[in-house]
Parts: structure tokens; C-alpha cells; sequence
């Protein structure tokens, strides 16, 4: 019973479509090779600059690269020696939520080797299920009906 709880819980009041399960192992790759998405990927230096100035977390942030998607960051708050965040404690809500489910919606991966995972919360063999049954319904229904020519 708590299961159906807590997945009508995740579905219908947080809206959301994964579970995630696991702890952080500290590895520090997910501060690293970032992407920022405000409406769009961000994709010039410019655009950046501006969101500086909107959020503080920003400020946090520095380029290291650009590809065809956008301009890849990495977090200055990560230590290179330890790969420990050194503002933990004060660290942005950003951070603290990592990894929600938008990561996945942009197309994003978990890095390799992160102790957490995004689990669907309705899983494949459940959606199948409801779309085959939803076709045998129709099939009953009268609503595939053969035709002749």
C-alpha cells in the first residue's frame, strides 16, 4: 500500500517520472562538463554574463569549452585535490537537488561511476501493458473495423 502512495505521491502531486535512488559517492564529475540551461542551453559568453548578474550561482561557474550544444562549465567550488565541494554546507539549491529528472529531459546523463540513478516510476513492462490492453479495448469496442474495397 505505502508503494502506491508513494507513486501516486510522485506522479500527481510532485509531478514527476523517476525515482532517484542511491547516495552521492563524492566523486566531484558531476561539478565538472556542465551545461547550463536558462530557457535554452546557454551558447554565448554574453548570455552568460547577464545571467551572472540574475543569479549567484552563476558566479560559481566558469567556461572551460563550447560545443554544438552550448558552453560546457565546470564549478569553482570543487576542489581538484580532494574533489570535495568547498562551500558544502552553503551550498545552492541547484546542487543539493542533483540529479533531478530535467537532466534527463535535455537529453543528460548521470556521470559514470555516480551512486545515484534515475528510476522510472512507471516502469516499461507497466506502460506496455496499459497501451496493449488500451488496443484490445478499442479491438472490442468496434473502433478497428475492417473495411472492405
Amino acid at each position: 500500500m505505502f508503494k502506491n502512495i508513494r507513486k501516486f505521491f510522485y506522479l500527481y502531486i510532485l509531478r514527476k517520472k523517476y525515482y532517484r535512488t542511491g547516495e552521492c559517492k563524492a566523486c566531484g564529475r558531476c561539478c565538472q562538463k556542465i551545461y547550463v540551461k536558462h530557457k535554452d542551453v546557454i551558447q554565448t559568453e554574453e548570455e552568460f554574463e547577464k545571467l551572472k548578474k540574475l543569479h549567484p550561482f552563476y558566479t560559481y561557474l566558469k567556461v572551460i569549452d563550447k560545443d554544438e550544444t552550448g558552453l560546457v562549465f565546470e564549478c569553482q567550488n570543487l576542489d581538484p585535490e580532494t574533489h570535495r565541494c568547498k562551500i558544502h554546507k552553503k551550498r545552492p539549491g541547484i546542487c543539493r537537488r542533483y540529479p533531478q529528472e530535467e537532466l534527463f529531459m535535455m537529453g543528460g546523463t548521470l556521470a559514470e561511476h555516480c551512486g545515484y540513478k534515475l528510476e522510472p516510476i512507471i516502469s516499461f513492462d507497466e506502460v506496455f501493458s496499459k497501451v496493449k490492453k488500451r488496443g484490445e479495448n478499442a479491438k472490442t469496442a468496434g473502433i478497428f473495423k475492417k473495411t472492405d474495397n
